[in-house]
């Protein structure tokens, strides 16, 4: 997949207009892989990334990579690829900028489509602008950093505005994961159509800040273990927090569901799965999900998904499955109950496409919706809810 903000940010380390510092010198928040530039400096370069496809793509690639910042540290360079989700963003750059040395860069790049003007105002607002260059219909920009100029203040208020805060009773989550200030149309309808007759082990695939696996536990109480898989890392932590007081076995997993689950044997299944990577449809990552479910469900064994009215699944069903059923169709969603075949009849379960398309790497999560205002808009890696 061609990352043109990616491209962008290393460009005036390539021109020789900012160089980078020796190894151990630059820390990359939200980092992604696929810049041979950055991947020729990966001992230098020190990555921070939630997203398990992209953290997965980096570690490929040789880069040290971690799900969230290592508290106390600074850094003479900070890269920053920002998301969408502008509370989020903001208080990527406030970060970013806290643990830059004083004199250090923070650098960020964001595409035009995306909002790089804004971006680069929001981020002149923490900290002056010191230069900025456009290129690959992006935008590189700069700030070095003045400690004794700072608006600490300000910068507090920035990351403030992306902590978790209960957005339904009794759940929390944050601004970037898909849905986060709400329960989305189709889980809501997932939810309801649920039968209360699920039982021993199940499985919630891109289970997002936890809503349907407390709607799962909530309304079967037969249901003895129940794994959540998310690719979100901070979307998992608030699954965690969210259920940290709901009776049963429960297990979270930090995982690319499209390479497959690391169990087998379950007797239900549960997912809303994502269909969109950034900005680019991809319908392929929903029918992977299919695929890793079927490959992940005992004989006999239930799987419950919603997914939008349009999106073509019921060929990857009819080809995984024994038999699928829809249960509702309402509001532009569509909720099918799927019976996995005998177990004569089970195939070995191959990888077709997934996250890999065009990427050579494995989103919400259920990904993030990144613009954070939209039930399906972005249903990528965590929900990112």
């Amino acid at each position: 997949m061609n990352d043109p903000a990616l491209s962008s940010l290393f460009v005036p380390f390539e021109d020789g207009s900012l160089t980078l510092p020796e190894a151990g010198g630059t820390l990359f928040l939200r980092a992604r892989a696929g810049n041979g530039f950055a991947r020729e400096h990966a001992a230098q370069i020190s990555c921070v990334q939630s997203f398990k496809p992209d953290a997965d793509a980096l570690l490929h690639e040789g880069f040290t990579v971690l799900p969230a910042p290592q508290a106390g540290g600074t850094w003479p360079l900070v890269l920053v690829l920002p998301p969408r989700q502008r509370d989020e963003a903001r208080a990527l750059f406030a970060e970013a900028i806290r643990a830059a040395t004083p004199g250090g860069l923070v650098v960020a790049a964001v595409t035009n489509a995306e909002g790089a003007r804004t971006a680069e105002a929001d981020l002149g607002q923490l900290s002056p602008i010191s230069g900025s260059v456009s290129k690959h219909k992006s935008r590189v920009f700069w700030t070095r950093i003045d400690p004794d100029g700072l608006d600490t203040a300000r910068l507090d208020a920035a990351i403030e505005r992306d902590q978790p805060r209960e957005v339904v009773p009794g759940f929390r989550s944050r601004p970037g994961l898909f849905a986060f200030d709400h329960v989305d149309t189709g889980s809501a309808l997932l939810a309801a159509a649920l039968p209360a007759d699920l039982s021993g082990r199940g499985a919630d695939l891109g289970a997002g800040w936890g809503y349907l696996a407390a709607a799962v536990l909530a309304q079967a109480p037969g249901v003895a273990v129940l794994d959540l898989y998310e690719a979100e890392a901070r979307a998992l932590d608030l699954a965690r927090a969210n259920l940290a007081d709901v009776a049963g076995t429960l297990g979270f997993h930090w995982l690319d569901v499209t390479r497959g689950l690391p169990s087998s044997g379950y007797d239900f299944i549960v997912m809303n799965p994502p269909f969109h990577e950034r900005r680019e449809d991809r319908a392929d990552i929903g029918q992977a999900f299919i695929r890793a479910a079927a490959a992940a469900l005992r004989p006999g064994g239930r799987l419950y998904m919603v997914a939008n009215r349009h999106l073509p699944y019921e060929a990857t069903l009819t080809e995984a499955f024994a038999a699928i059923k829809p249960l509702a169709d309402a509001s532009g969603y569509k909720v099918i109950e799927a019976t996995a075949k005998p177990a004569a009849k089970l195939k070995p379960a191959a990888h077709k496409g997934g996250r890999d398309k065009g990427r050579g790497k494995g989103r919400d999560g259920k990904g993030r919706d990144e613009s954070g205002d939209k039930d399906r808009g972005g249903r990528t890696g965590g929900k990112r809810r």
